[in-house]
């Protein structure tokens, strides 16, 4: 599980996010980002009933998306707010394909040092 210091919680800072954010989409993954002047990046996960009805499935999404990011969270830029979206064809992939997608989304959004 991802440090207390390191979740992206409080409705509030999820609304900041979306209406603040750039916007980065990979496959079916997309991401919000948006500096947020603290030391510290912060990351939120949102799997909507339009992937899958069961919470299950939602749930094993939200759960290799927050191990992917804890594995790199040291490598990460501090000073970030992200929000990750899961989009509809990620419950089909393989936890090596989503390993790869986020990769490439955080290299595009510039994120990794």
């Amino acid at each position: 599980m991802l440090p207390k210091e390191n979740r992206l919680k409080a409705k509030k800072d999820f609304e900041k996010v979306f209406k603040k954010g750039k916007g980065i989409k990979e496959g079916p993954l997309f991401l919000k980002v948006l500096r947020n002047g603290l030391g510290i990046s912060r990351f939120g996960f949102i799997v909507s009933q339009k992937i899958s009805k069961k919470a299950v499935l939602r749930n094993k999404i939200k759960r290799r998306l927050r191990e992917l990011i804890k594995k790199r969270i040291k490598k990460l830029k501090k000073g970030t707010d992200c929000a990750f979206v899961a989009l509809p064809g990620l419950e089909k992939k393989e936890f090596k394909d989503t390993e790869k997608i986020l990769e490439k989304l955080l290299e595009k959004a510039k994120l990794t040092e």
